[in-house]
C-alpha cells in the first residue's frame, strides 16, 4: 500500500498496490498542467481510495480524459481516461504526490515527438510518439 497527498493535505490518496514503474508524458497539455513533463504511476480505479473528495475539482481536458486538482491548494491530483477506450478509468497519479516515491523506475516516455530538447532523462526506455499513443488509447483525432 502507498499513500500520497496534495500540498495542503486536504486530499489524501491511498493506492492498494503501488506499481514499481512509472511513465513520463511530454504532451503540451501535461507540460502546461504539471509545469514540466508529467511523471506518473498508472493506478486502476479499483485500487485507489480518495479521502477529501469534497476538495477535488475536475476539468474534462480532452475528448477522452479529465484532470483533477485540490480546490484548497491547487495541487494537480490525476489525469484519468474517461472515454470508452482502452485504459478507461485508469488514474495517472503524479509521483510527486507520493509520500515515498523511492524504488520507482521510468519505463516509458510518451509524446516523445513533442518533448522539448531541454528535457533529457538518463537511461533507456520505451519511447512512443503522438500517433502511437493515440492508437494505444484507441483515440481517433
Amino acid at each position: 500500500m502507498a499513500t500520497g497527498k496534495c500540498m495542503c493535505g486536504a486530499v489524501v490518496l491511498t493506492i492498494g498496490e503501488l506499481p514499481h514503474e512509472y511513465g513520463t508524458c511530454h504532451c503540451e497539455m501535461c507540460r502546461r498542467w504539471a509545469g514540466s513533463a508529467l511523471l506518473s504511476v498508472s493506478v486502476p480505479q479499483d485500487d485507489l481510495t480518495i479521502a477529501g473528495a469534497e476538495h477535488v475539482r475536475t476539468i474534462q481536458s480532452s475528448d477522452w480524459a479529465e484532470r483533477a486538482w485540490c480546490d484548497k491548494c491547487g495541487s494537480g491530483l490525476w489525469y484519468r481516461v474517461t472515454a470508452d477506450v482502452p485504459h478507461a478509468g485508469t488514474y495517472e497519479i503524479p509521483i510527486g504526490l507520493l509520500d515515498d516515491a523511492n524504488g520507482l523506475t521510468m519505463t516509458r516516455e510518451i509524446f516523445i515527438d513533442e518533448k522539448p530538447d531541454a528535457f533529457t532523462f538518463a537511461g533507456t526506455r520505451e519511447l512512443m510518439n503522438r500517433a502511437e499513443v493515440l492508437a494505444l488509447y484507441g483515440v481517433t483525432t
